[in-house]
C-alpha cells in the first residue's frame, strides 16, 4: 500500500490544478452550456493530467540527484527510493502515448498542441532550465498551451488578451517561485537548482513588480476591450477586476510575509482567503454571463 501511495504522489494530482486553465475557454467564451462542449473539456483537463505526469516522472528521473540534495524535495517517491526508477519509466511510457491518443481524439488541432506542449516541456528539461529567463517564459509557455488547448479542444478562437494574461500570472507565479526557492536555500540553491545562481532576490522582485502591474493591467483592458463586450454580449465582466487585484496581492503577501510560494499548487489548495477569492472569482463570472451575456450560439 505505501508503494502505491508513493506511486500516486509520483505522479503529482495536487499539480493538476495548473491544468484547470483548460477550462479557461469553456468559461469566458460562454460555452459551459453548449452540448459536448463540457465533456470535451474534461477530456482535455484529463489527457493533460495524465501528460503532465508522464513530463513529472520523467523530470523526477533525471533530476534525482539534486532533488536528494533539498530539503522537500527528497522527500519525493522517487528521490526518497519509494518507488524504482523503472517504474517510473513505465509508467511515464504508458500516460504519454495514452494522453496523446486521447487528444488526437479530440481534434488534429488538440493533438498538435499536446504534442507541442510534450515538446517544450522536454527541451525544457534538458535545456531550457538552465537558461537564464527562458527558465520561466518557457514555463509560463506551457500555462498558455494549457489554455490554447481548452480552446481548441471545444472549437472556440480565444481572446489574445486573455492569453496575455495567462502568460503574465504563470510569469508572475514561475518568478514567486524562483524567489522562494533563493529564500529557502539561500547559498546552498544553486546545489538544488542550477539556473538559481542566476537570479538574485532583487532582481526578481524587479521582475515580479513589473509582471504584477503588466497582469492587473492586461485582465482590466481584457474586460473593456470592445472585442470582449462584444463576444460575451456584456460590459459588466470589468466588476471582476477587484477578485484579481486580491489574488494577486494576497499571493505576494504570501511570498512576502509569509515565506510561502515555492508551491503554487500547495498555496492554492491551503490557503483559506486565497480559495475563497478564487471560488467567488469563478461564481460571480458565471453570474455576470448568465443574467447579462448573450446565450451561447446566438
Amino acid at each position: 500500500m505505501q508503494r502505491f501511495i508513493g506511486w500516486l504522489r509520483a505522479l503529482r494530482p495536487k499539480q493538476w490544478t495548473k491544468n484547470g486553465l483548460v477550462f479557461a475557454a469553456l468559461l469566458f467564451a460562454h460555452q459551459y452550456l453548449m452540448p459536448g462542449k463540457t465533456e470535451r473539456a474534461l477530456l482535455a483537463f484529463a489527457c493533460f493530467c495524465a501528460l503532465a505526469s508522464a513530463v513529472y516522472l520523467l523530470n523526477d528521473v533525471r533530476d534525482i540527484e539534486e532533488d536528494r540534495k533539498h530539503p522537500r524535495k527528497r522527500n519525493r517517491p522517487l528521490a526518497s527510493g519509494l518507488i524504482s526508477v523503472p517504474t517510473a519509466l513505465v509508467t511515464a511510457a504508458l500516460l504519454g502515448p495514452l494522453a496523446l491518443i486521447g487528444f488526437f481524439s479530440i481534434n488534429l488541432e488538440t493533438g498538435l498542441l499536446a504534442l507541442g506542449y510534450l515538446f517544450l516541456q522536454l527541451l525544457y528539461n534538458l535545456v531550457l532550465k538552465h537558461v537564464v529567463i527562458l527558465d520561466v517564459l518557457t514555463v509560463s509557455a506551457g500555462f498558455v498551451l494549457r489554455a490554447a488547448v481548452g480552446a481548441t479542444a471545444i472549437e472556440v478562437v480565444i481572446s489574445p488578451w486573455l492569453l496575455i494574461c495567462t502568460i503574465l500570472l504563470a510569469l508572475f507565479l514561475a518568478l514567486s517561485k524562483r524567489r522562494q526557492e533563493i529564500s529557502v536555500m539561500g547559498v546552498g540553491a544553486a546545489s538544488t537548482r542550477r539556473i538559481l545562481s542566476e537570479y538574485s532576490r532583487y532582481l526578481l522582485d524587479q521582475m515580479i513588480a513589473v509582471v504584477t502591474a503588466s497582469t492587473l493591467m492586461s485582465y482590466a483592458l481584457y474586460t473593456i476591450s470592445d472585442r470582449t463586450i462584444h463576444e460575451l454580449g456584456t460590459d459588466k465582466l470589468m466588476y471582476t477586476i477587484p477578485f484579481v487585484i486580491y489574488g494577486i496581492f494576497r499571493y505576494l503577501y504570501l511570498v512576502h510575509q509569509r515565506d510561502q510560494g515555492e508551491a503554487p499548487d500547495r498555496v492554492l489548495l491551503t490557503d483559506g482567503p486565497l480559495l475563497v477569492n478564487v471560488l467567488l472569482y469563478a461564481v460571480t463570472v458565471i453570474a455576470i454571463l448568465q443574467l447579462f451575456g448573450r446565450p451561447p450560439g446566438a
